[in-house]
């Protein structure tokens, strides 16, 4: 039997969903049995692939960089896993919302700043002007809240996925969990 290919994507986010997908210890060695990591920000591979079986998807999308890949990567992903409470409902990111990008834009880059003050037009990807979640703007299959979710609901998740099922997460997370 071939193995499954699996993905893990960061959008605006911490970082801390991927921490805890780490957290598995061990059991990565039997997902790894399972599954091929194909693409991630945790492996130097720089294109996401054609096909992909699982996608795990963390961060909000934020800026015209995430929203050009979370359309891309839905494209190629059989299965879109939104990865904690920022994928689910942009969260943190989400919080500059209210105030617009051009405020937030001229607190960070000119009245907070001392040495060559200025908002960056070059390298930085172009903000959106409202952080969404990724539910927002491509087609979810399965939901896992929590900031971030345990290393062991991420473990049941992927393994009720690879092994066809639809996981059931009622009692196993919640939001901020």
């Amino acid at each position: 039997m071939s193995k499954l290919r699996l993905a893990t994507v960061w959008l605006d986010g911490c970082s801390g969903c991927h921490m805890s997908f780490l957290d598995i210890d061990d059991a990565l060695i039997t997902l790894l049995e399972r599954v091929d990591l194909v693409y991630s920000p945790l492996v130097d591979t720089k294109v996401f692939p054609e096909e992909v079986d699982i996608t795990l998807v963390e961060g909000a999308v934020s800026s015209e960089e995430d929203l050009r890949k979370i359309r891309m990567v839905r494209e190629h992903s059989k299965i879109l896993v939104s990865l904690g409470d920022c994928a689910v409902t942009a969260n943190v990111p989400s919080m500059r919302n209210p105030f617009g990008v051009t405020a937030v834009c001229e607190r960070a880059y000119r009245e907070n700043v001392k040495l060559d003050p200025g908002i960056p037009d070059q390298v930085v990807p172009k903000l959106l002007d409202r952080v969404r979640p990724i539910h927002e703007v491509v087609p979810v299959d399965v939901f896992v809240p929590g900031c971030p979710p345990s290393a062991s609901v991420i473990q049941y998740v992927l393994m009720e996925l690879i092994d066809g099922r639809r996981p059931e997460l009622s009692t196993r997370t919640r939001f901020g969990a």
